[in-house]
């Protein structure tokens, strides 16, 4: 638990790696939440440009705006004050040029507080990378399946099945490590090739959203942990505890009870003491 926790800081996370134990990572939306993950000692989490399909309902994440990855972010802080909180660069917020990809990295930084950025992509990012961190702002490179690339990559699945491109996931992770990232996140990368970045990494964290269990830590997709997501399940994804269907029961229950006037009872609604009541039935009928 986190109780008294001290904030997670960059120093924090690399000693973390040093002495050989994994990190904590998980995406995260709203305040609620935000407030659970900081209580069960969530040591970082990612506001995700998922929450354009786990919480706006669009069918990918490119729709997702800078307005509304801001307003989960600053969520997200108000309910986790420790956790080490990253915002996800939405769909063309950094693509365009290196001064777009500063501008809008630094909202995440002045507006909500955030610890560190997310973009996506390898080498052709490499100088986005360059110009966040030499701005003051601590980036964290995503390779393997980059869901804003998802048409280029030909849908969702896993990158790197073949030696050719396993060796340009490779070079990418060098070249971002080396543009100043201190984290990368490999997503549905095979494991063998996440143990290989991994143990090539000098100065930077290797994170595992489905690429196995060799890398620095674990990222999951909070949506998907608990059954809340209904377009599908990823095979990557463990169900801790299907509350989708526990809160799909108890929408039922409700429904139910109400039609069958169960609910609600006495317990749960507000009476006026009986003097009272009887004064009121007197002034309304003064008055009529």
């Amino acid at each position: 638990m986190s109780e008294g926790r001290k904030k997670i800081t960059l120093p924090y996370l690399f000693k973390k790696v040093a002495d050989g134990e994994p990190i904590t990572w998980l995406t995260c939306y709203d305040y609620p939440t935000a407030y659970l993950q900081e209580k069960a000692g969530i040591e970082m989490i990612l506001v995700g440009d998922s929450l354009g399909m786990t919480m706006l309902g669009y069918e990918s994440t490119l729709p997702v705006t800078m307005e509304d990855m801001i307003r989960h972010s600053q969520a997200v802080r108000r309910g986790a004050p420790t956790a080490f909180v990253i915002g996800d660069m939405p769909y063309m917020t950094y693509q365009p040029s290196v001064e777009t990809a500063i501008r809008h990295a630094g909202r995440f930084m002045a507006e909500a507080s955030c610890d560190a950025i997310k973009l996506e992509g390898g080498e052709s990012m490499a100088d986005r990378i360059k110009g966040i961190v030499d701005a003051g702002i601590p980036a964290i490179g995503h390779l393997g399946l980059t869901p804003q690339s998802v048409s280029a990559l030909g849908g969702f699945k896993v990158q790197g099945k073949d030696a050719a491109l396993a060796k340009k996931i490779i070079q990418d992770a060098k070249t971002l490590e080396k543009a100043g990232a201190f984290m990368i996140l490999l997503e549905m990368v095979p494991d063998r090739v996440c143990k290989l970045i991994t143990e090539r990494a000098e100065n930077c964290i290797i994170m595992s959203l489905g690429s196995g269990p060799h890398a620095h830590g674990q990222l999951l997709i909070y949506h998907d942990m608990f059954g809340l997501y209904p377009r599908f399940k990823p095979k990557m994804a463990k169900v801790f505890g299907n509350a989708g269907e526990v809160i799909l029961n108890g929408l039922q229950s409700y429904h139910d009870e109400v039609i069958q006037r169960k609910f609600p009872q006495a317990e749960n609604w507000f009476g006026i003491p009986d003097e009272e009541y009887r004064e009121l039935v007197r002034l309304i009928g003064e008055k009529s």
